[in-house]
């Protein structure tokens, strides 16, 4: 998912296992993180000074003091880094600059179409970045990491997409490599709804272990969490539920060239095609949103129907990984309830009664917010790790030294 060059395994410092103890954000002593870890108390004050430098951690205040010099207490500042995020669907864009918590700080969006190539995609991705960061007086050295996700496969370890049927050009292409020519941190790349259901779990799920994300726009794919994490499969493609054979649509013909796909009967333009074949004015799944939002009884109808198609394939995922909430999201959302109400219509028909006795199904809290948020949360588990603040705490000590050692090397 990252460009960056191989490096040598770094000596763990230990401070970063004891971040992980400040990490949930509750404020601690000294005296507290020693019980805690089971470590003396000048190994804790070693590593408390080192996690203060980086920033991450900083004194919140004075706990309680049972007589003499009341302790001081330490917290994580998630507002000391920043991350940028950018969520890439086929016509569209939203891009976000977060705090460490995952919190974002100022977003922008805009209709962009993929099909334009990832040169000039990225170029005004990387135009766009510039520009949260200036009008939010974040410096480039505050950055943590960038997040990217778009509507196609994505080969986890390289973060190239892998012939994407949506996005010409971009087969292989380097994305990570492109945008650290101006950035110089990290750079992860996922499919979009893959980091759509990190968004909505952490947003309005965070207890679920087992949810899955289905996206229902140009496209039908599903983000599967299950024993907490997200599963990709081995080449990256898990969850490409839109290409999964609908009972009964065999003599409908999808792009991907087989027939009966569950896109070419549910995808937004399989829909706003059936809505223009009866003389509506519709070309996209957000113009068959707007429709339905007017209560058009044709749009509420094909809708209803396109819930029922995606929960004959859903009913099967159920008794397949039993999940405990399924959560619907992507251009359709706007009319959501008419396309859950379909899908639970067939999922709880079809489903065993064990694997449906606490399940949940349910629309997008996050909304469109979903992308750029779950981005966020996949460069933050990937920079807080124990590792990475070890590496850090090794660049700021590294830092530090350099001016006496560059007068060591003068005299």
């Amino acid at each position: 998912m990252t460009t960056t060059a191989t490096k040598s395994p770094t000596p763990g410092t230990g401070a970063g296992e004891l971040f992980q103890y400040l990490r949930e954000g509750t404020p601690r002593t000294r005296s507290e993180l020693a019980a805690l870890t089971g470590l003396s108390r000048s190994t804790i004050a070693t590593r408390v000074d080192a996690l203060l430098d980086t920033g991450l951690v900083d004194t919140v205040g004075a706990a309680l003091s049972s007589g003499g010099r009341p302790p001081s207490t330490f917290a994580f500042v998630p507002q000391s880094r920043t991350v940028l995020t950018a969520d890439l669907g086929a016509a569209h864009a939203i891009l976000a600059l977060t705090d460490l918590a995952g919190n974002i700080l100022d977003h922008l969006r805009a209709d962009m179409d993929i099909t334009s190539g990832p040169e000039t995609v990225l170029a005004w991705v990387v135009e766009n970045f510039l520009s949260l960061l200036q009008r939010n007086n974040r410096d480039r050295s505050t950055l943590s990491g960038i997040a990217i996700g778009v509507p196609g496969p994505v080969e986890h370890t390289t973060g190239r997409p892998t012939k994407p049927p949506i996005m010409p050009g971009w087969n292989d292409f380097d994305i990570p490599g492109t945008i650290q020519r101006e950035f110089d941190v990290p750079v992860l790349v996922d499919n979009d709804v893959n980091i759509m259901a990190l968004g909505e779990q952490s947003l309005a799920w965070p207890q679920a272990e087992n949810l899955m994300f289905v996206k229902v726009a140009t496209g039908i794919g599903v983000g599967i969490i299950s024993g907490g994490q997200l599963q990709r499969g081995a080449q990256g493609s898990a969850g490409d539920l839109g290409h999964v054979q609908v009972p009964g649509g065999a003599d409908i013909p999808c792009r991907c060239g087989n027939t009966g796909c569950l896109e070419a009967l549910a995808g937004g333009p399989a829909l706003a095609g059936k809505l223009a074949a009866q003389g509506h004015a519709v070309t996209t799944a957000a113009d068959v949103g707007r429709l339905a939002e007017k209560n058009n009884t044709a749009a509420i109808q094909v809708l209803r129907q396109a819930g029922r198609d995606i929960g004959s394939v859903l009913a099967m995922c159920v008794n397949l990984l039993n999940p405990s909430v399924i959560v619907l999201g992507g251009r359709l959302s706007t009319a959501g309830e008419h396309v859950i109400a379909g899908v639970r219509e067939v999922v709880y028909l079809r489903s065993t009664p064990l694997a449906t006795q606490h399940l949940a199904i349910a629309g997008s809290a996050a909304h469109d917010m979903a992308g750029v948020r779950g981005a966020s949360m996949l460069v933050i588990s990937h920079v807080l790790s124990a590792g990475a603040v070890d590496e850090l705490v090794l660049d700021h000590s590294t830092t530090r030294q350099s001016p006496a050692r560059s007068q060591e090397k003068a005299s």
